[in-house]
């Protein structure tokens, strides 16, 4: 269920029926020469509209603001500062919260979001709420794992690259510029290889300065339909466990009273 298209009493309705809300995370953002600026909220969106059927939830309306500074430099991309974005997050949950929502899954649809939604996450105990957040992180089957392997011609993925614009095909194909795809590959550049185990906030820019990775040629509708198919599957399977976790809230209540009692 989405809840923009949902009245207020079906939605009041669907909080209680679910208590589960699942907040699909993109961002807006180059995505190579062939892709939409809006990609990974689209997909995410698709993906979690469809996991939210197999197993019901209430899918958060369309949100694309994140963690995507790395991107700054290319025309249409979005970026918030630091802590307005955090306050953001923090506030869209709170609401969530306040509507009834018991349980909030986080399904992050743009890996430059990873480091942020932990953080995020990891604020939730900060302060006594009265809903839990569960952020999800892929887990496929060691049958979908060969699917995948299966379906997959190149071994270099990331962004805009076959994955991801084999899943674009599939959900919105009339968007895609497959005519714009360099013909050779892109692979990383590794200009900061002179540095050992170190991660910065140029990481990614000095690998992929035209934002765009693997080779997206070997992309295709059919591809598409059986990640994005694994993806809504395993994504369904984690609502589900959401559904029926009772262990948070224990450990909630747990780790508060001992917070508050510390000098007791």
């Amino acid at each position: 269920m989405n809840w923009e298209k949902l009245t207020a009493k079906d939605f009041k309705e669907a909080v209680a029926e679910t208590e589960v809300c699942v907040i699909a995370l993109g961002v807006v953002e180059k995505h190579g020469d062939h892709l939409p600026l809006g990609t990974d909220f689209l997909n995410g969106q698709q993906i979690a509209t469809k996991a939210a059927e197999i197993e019901k939830a209430v899918v958060f309306p369309p949100f694309y603001f994140g963690q995507i500074y790395e991107a700054k430099c290319f025309p249409g991309t979005i970026t918030l500062s630091p802590n307005t974005l955090l306050t953001l997050l923090q506030e869209v949950l709170d609401e969530v919260g306040r509507n009834g929502f018991k349980k909030i899954v986080l399904y992050n649809a743009h890996g430059g979001n990873d480091a942020f939604l932990k953080f995020l996450a990891q604020c939730q105990i900060a302060t006594k709420r009265n809903y839990q957040v569960y952020m999800y992180q892929k887990s496929f089957t060691e049958e979908e794992r060969k699917k995948i392997t299966e379906v997959l011609e190149t071994s270099v993925h990331g962004h805009a690259c076959e994955v991801e614009t084999s899943i674009s095909l599939y959900h919105h194909a009339q968007w895609i510029r497959m005519d714009q795809i360099d013909a050779e590959p892109f692979l990383p550049l590794r200009r900061l290889k002179h540095m050992p185990s170190m991660f910065s906030a140029l990481s990614w820019y000095s690998n992929y300065p035209e934002h765009y990775v693997g080779d997206a040629n070997k992309a295709s509708y059919e591809k598409g339909k059986v990640l994005a198919e694994v993806e809504v599957n395993s994504l369904a399977r984690f609502i589900k466990a959401v559904k029926e976790d009772t262990t948070m809230y224990q450990l909630n209540e747990e780790f508060h009273s001992r917070a508050e009692n510390i000098k007791k």
